[in-house]
């Protein structure tokens, strides 16, 4: 009788033991992202490695207020006053522009594509020769005399006959969140250059002064939608980057007491983006940037996952307002965007952080099946996060 009770207490035990264990594991999601990405993140690395450095020096515009070492874009629905063609430009919200001039933006998204596929590439292999390549392209943009870039946006996004410069222009800088988040990704290498790392982080920590010191930063900081998120986001990207605690802790607690109560619905939606002409597409960037700055800046100590405003709004809500119409967009509720409708969705960051957060797998298994190397530049240069693997 003892040894059967001592059998019935054994097998029990064992029970509890796999249902806890059970209760308390998640799926390993960053190896799913491995095995997924794998082939393309060998191939996208094969490329940036025969690529040689392009920076703002490369091309310029007439239209430009800086100089040869100055960052310069043009609005992007801002078009000739068909009435008058000399006057200042007018804007068509919504429509992009073709003749903008864009090149100095497009070199940066080049250089992200460049370095996150280097470093995706990295943390694949642990071969050094991506980090020496990645190198050689954050020397010529960030410290080489020659061809750096001035650590300002001083003449972004300006437009023709009204602005040299604007602090909405201040967006095109996301594009530089994973030059940061490869590098730190790649910091402990053995061919890392110790000394060059440093360089690259001073010039971060002169942009973040500029950042959050300059008007056109102030402006940007205060926007009252995607924008004032991109604020946020970029800055504590850089802010992380550059070992500046005192930034990354002003950028949590604007998430909890500015973004989260000021721009989220009690429903998880977004009304500032739901206004606009593109409401599917700029619904989706801003639930991606929100998503990455909860991926950026949570802690255990301060998990902005898990962070709920006092009337119950939380970062959770958000996706779970939109991944219905990610999972089937012909569910969206309101018009089609006027531009790049058949574009959307793609494998967005908020699927894959959020199903690693919270153990989603039917978010996991969307974000797997959507397109992860989209070639539409207007959907790439709103997902600044392509290359998940090294956020993980």
């Amino acid at each position: 009788m003892n040894i059967n009770r001592i059998i019935i207490c054994w097998a029990f035990c064992i029970a509890i033991t796999n249902i806890h264990w059970k209760a308390d594991t998640k799926p390993d999601y960053k190896g799913e992202v491995m095995k997924t990405l794998r082939k393309q993140i060998l191939a996208q690395a094969g490329w940036a490695l025969q690529q040689q450095p392009v920076t703002v020096t490369a091309q310029s515009s007439p239209r430009s207020a800086g100089g040869k070492h100055d960052f310069f874009s043009e609005g992007d629905y801002w078009w000739p006053n068909p009435q008058s063609p000399d006057s200042p430009y007018v804007q068509r919200d919504g429509m992009t522009n073709p003749v903008n001039f864009v090149e100095h933006r497009l070199a940066m998204i080049r250089l992200s594509q460049i370095i996150g596929a280097l470093a995706s590439a990295y943390e694949l292999t642990h071969d050094d020769k991506y980090v020496k390549q990645a190198l050689q392209h954050c020397k010529a943009w960030f410290v080489d005399p020659a061809t750096m870039m001035n650590p300002n946006l001083q003449y972004a996004q300006a437009i023709k006959g009204r602005f040299t410069g604007r602090g909405i222009g201040i967006i095109d800088t996301i594009q530089l969140m994973e030059v940061v988040q490869g590098l730190a990704d790649m910091e402990n290498a053995k061919g890392m250059d110790r000394q060059l790392l440093a360089a690259i982080r001073n010039w971060f920590e002169r942009y973040l002064q500029w950042l959050t010191t300059h008007q056109y930063g102030k402006d940007e900081m205060n926007a009252t939608n995607n924008h004032g998120t991109c604020w946020v986001m970029q800055t504590a990207c850089f802010a992380k980057f550059t070992h500046n605690e005192k930034l990354m802790q002003f950028c949590r607690d604007r998430y909890k007491t500015v973004l989260l109560p000021n721009q989220m619905a009690a429903d998880g939606s977004f009304p500032q983006e739901l206004r606009r002409t593109k409401p599917y597409g700029y619904s989706i960037f801003n639930l991606d940037a929100m998503t990455t700055i909860c991926q950026i800046l949570s802690t255990k100590e301060d998990n902005l996952w898990n962070y709920n405003t006092p009337d119950g709004r939380n970062i959770r809500k958000g996706v779970e307002y939109l991944y219905p119409f990610i999972a089937d967009k012909s569910k969206w509720p309101k018009k089609p965007d006027v531009m790049y409708w058949d574009n959307w969705p793609v494998a967005q960051p908020f699927l894959l952080f959020g199903a690693n957060t919270y153990g989603n797998n039917d978010w996991f298994n969307t974000w797997k099946k959507l397109d992860h190397a989209p070639e539409v530049e207007e959907v790439i240069r709103n997902l600044p996060v392509r290359h998940p693997l090294i956020w993980l």
